[in-house]
Parts: structure tokens; sequence; C-alpha cells
């Protein structure tokens, strides 16, 4: 059973994180090395809710406490995600490199609150839920055996850029109504945004290009996919509405999945003692991409929350206006959820779905656009279990570097040998 979410001990109030010494930058080999030492650091010294700073001196609170996090994902009336209400805006410069994951005010369902948001719900959830199960599958298992193919007489690959990257774009692409060639520049696009490095302001404006164009084919010609069924929806919305919430859907199922099939893959070939109960049948793939959305989730901190008045949290004064990052992959491991001895099972931690990796909430990610995740992460470990069965890790696991991001967990690479097996000559 999910904890319910309770208040902490007052702590004395902190001085403000903006130009604080305590404050913990946002950025550093800690988040890419071993992030979870660094949130039982900063837990320590800073307790559930911590000051930090992002780059340009911004001041933020990274939210680090399940209980905190549940609280402030249960109450979307104090602590909305408008960003509008952000009290730094004075001090964002135009190209602040982290402005497409914090965002702007627009009008998306990723970037509007109270009604407004509900709206673009009615018409999001009922377009994804419309997709076929049978036939997500069929396409996962087509695309994987053709990224399978083109790798798979060499062996030798990097399982990240050959498989875990296109794979989910390639599908999310089937899915919105794109040919499969425009798949792989909409790849590079969301990886240049989500690294949140100098060149994510023209990804994020190429990308817009992309849903544009997107848009008005499917009004010029509708088609059985979620692009044309959101077109239909009867409620009036403007085309920029159209591509924004588009950009939304694709944004958020793109790198999280691909790292959740990446980090999964990880797990089985790091871990002696998981690849041997899934040789023995004891654990599945299923249980392997459960592990990791507990223990090494896609999604590390996702922005943001800010409160309409002042406030106080976890026994910190928190102001009106302050950004607030939700720490997801620290809340999972919070000693409130973490029963029992080192190796519980989820079970045994309150439930496999008491994890917070997709959020909680009305912000929560939509019930249709996980079980989508789901379904092309577990497709595509399957068939590339299926081809290459003797697949290993070809460098040692040390020498494997993480995504530079503190919002995103992913490896920038996964090299693997394994015993050279014939295409099968899927079609493309």
């Amino acid at each position: 059973m999910t904890p319910s979410p309770s208040a902490r001990p007052p702590a004395p109030d902190p001085a403000p994180p903006s130009g604080c010494p305590a404050a913990v930058p946002l950025s550093g080999p800690g988040f890419q090395a071993d992030p979870q030492a660094l949130y039982r650091a900063v837990r320590r010294d800073h307790g559930p809710v911590v000051p930090v700073e992002l780059p340009g001196g911004l001041p933020a609170w990274l939210v680090v406490g399940y209980r905190e996090v549940h609280q402030v994902t249960s109450d979307p009336e104090l602590f909305p995600r408008d960003v509008g209400l952000w009290n730094q805006w004075p001090h964002v410069p135009d190209d602040w490199p982290l402005l497409p994951m914090v965002g702007r005010p627009l009008p998306s369902i990723y970037f509007t609150a109270g009604e407004e948001h509900r709206r673009h719900v009615r018409m999001v959830v009922p377009a994804l839920e419309a997709v076929d199960p049978f036939e997500l599958r069929g396409h996962g298992e087509q695309l994987a055996d053709r990224l399978v193919d083109a790798f798979c007489a060499r062996g030798t690959a990097d399982l990240v850029v050959d498989f875990c990257e296109p794979l989910p774009v390639l599908v999310l692409a089937r899915l919105v109504g794109f040919p499969d060639a425009e798949g792989a520049d909409i790849a590079r696009v969301l990886k240049d945004l989500a690294d949140g490095g100098p060149g994510a302001q023209s990804a994020h404006r190429r990308f817009g290009a992309h849903m544009a164009r997107l848009v008005a084919a499917k009004r010029a010609e509708p088609g059985d996919d979620v692009t044309s069924r959101m077109l239909a929806h009867p409620e009036e919305f403007t085309d920029e509405e159209y591509a924004l919430d588009l950009m939304a859907i694709t944004a958020a199922g793109h790198l999280t999945t691909a790292d959740w099939i990446g980090n999964s893959v990880r797990l089985m070939l790091t871990e002696p003692d998981f690849a041997d109960s899934m040789a023995h049948g004891r654990r599945s793939v299923a249980d392997a991409m459960t592990e990791v959305l507990w223990e090494d989730g896609p999604t590390q901190i996702l922005a943001g929350r800010w409160p309409v008045r002042d406030t106080r949290l976890g026994g910190r004064r928190i102001k009106a206006g302050d950004l607030l990052l939700l720490g997801l992959g620290a809340a999972n491991t919070d000693p409130v959820v973490r029963r029992g001895a080192p190796g519980a099972t989820p079970s045994e931690r309150g439930g496999a779905g008491a994890h917070l990796a997709f959020s909680h909430g009305e912000y929560r990610c939509p019930f249709p656009a996980q079980e989508i995740a789901e379904t092309i992460a577990r497709t595509g470990i399957e068939v590339l279990l299926d081809r290459l069965p003797d697949l290993e890790l070809a460098v040692p696991e040390s020498a494997l570097v993480r995504r530079p991001s503190a919002f995103l967990r992913g490896t920038t690479a996964l090299p693997v040998r394994f015993t050279p097996v014939p295409p099968t000559g899927v079609p493309s």
C-alpha cells in the first residue's frame, strides 16, 4: 500500500536558495555516476526538501522525500503545474538551456493548469486509449526486428544508438501518423532537447516544425492515428495547441522509454543474480522493468510545480512562485518506502505500483501512455533477447557513461557483443 503523505517534524527555516552556500548545484558528475548516493547525502544534510541552484544561478527546491512528492502532486490547487507563476522569470535568459525542460506558459497539456489542463486531457487521453494493443505490439516487433537486422551479423553493437533510442520514436512516429522516414530525425531532435545543452533551443524549434507539418497533413488527409483522432475531438483547439500536445506526447514517451529499455538491459547484463534468476525462470523481463522503475528510473527529476501562495513543505518555508522540482528517483529510494533488507522485491516495498516513476496525481503520466511505453519497452527487450540470446556487455561496467542530465537517467552507450546471426529480412 502506498504510504499516505504526512508532514515531517518542522526544521529551522533555511536561507533562500538563491546565492545560499548550502544550495546544491543541480549538475555535475554525482548525478551521472551515482545519483542515489547524492540523494542520500542531500537527504541527510538538508532533509526531504533541498535548496538547489540551477545553471545561471537560478534557485529552486528539489523535493526528495516520498511523502513530500506525494503531498505536492496530490494538491494541484496549491501546487499547480503553472510555469507562469515562477518568481524567477525576470532573471531567465531567452537562451537558458533548461528552458525546454522547465517550459514557458504555453497552451498545451503539459503547461496548463486547472480546467484548461483538463480540457487538453479530454482530447489527448481518448486518442491514446484508442491505440490497438495488438497493433502496437505488432509495430514494436516489426521495428525491433528491423533494427536488430541492421547489426545482428556484426557480432557487436551499441544498443543505445542502434536499438534503445530509435525503437520508441519509430513506434511513436507511426502511432501519431508520421512516415517511418521522419523517425530518425525526430529521435535526434529529442535527444538534443532532453540533454539540455546548447542545441536544446534549436532542437525545440525543429521539433515544433515537425509537429506543425504533421497537423497540416492530417487535417488534409486524416488516418487511423493519434493525430487524426485528436483533430476529430468535438472541442475546438488551435493548430498550435494540437502541435504542442503532440510534442508533449512524443517527448514524454521517447527518451524515457529508450532509457527504460537501456536501463533494463543493463541490469540484466551487469547483475549476475538477476541474470541467473531470469535464466532459471524465477524472474521475467517485466520484473527487470519494474525493478528499474524503482532503482534506476528514466525520469529522475521532473519540473515542476509552483505554489500559488507561501506555504511550508517538509519543514521548509516555500515562497509563492518558487520552483519545486520533483525528485522522483530520490523519492523511490526514500527509507520511508524502503521496507525490508537490501534486495527486497517491489512488493516488499509497498507494492510494485507504489513507485513514482510516472509521477502522481493530476499530472501523472496518463495510464494509456504508460501502457504504450510499457508495451514498446517489453516488446523490444523480448525481441532483442530472442534474437541475441548470448548478449553480453563488451566493456567493464565501470566504463559505462551516464547521460549528462540531472533530469533523465540513461547511458550514453551500451556496447555489447554476441554470436553473429543472419538477419530475418523484415521488410522496411
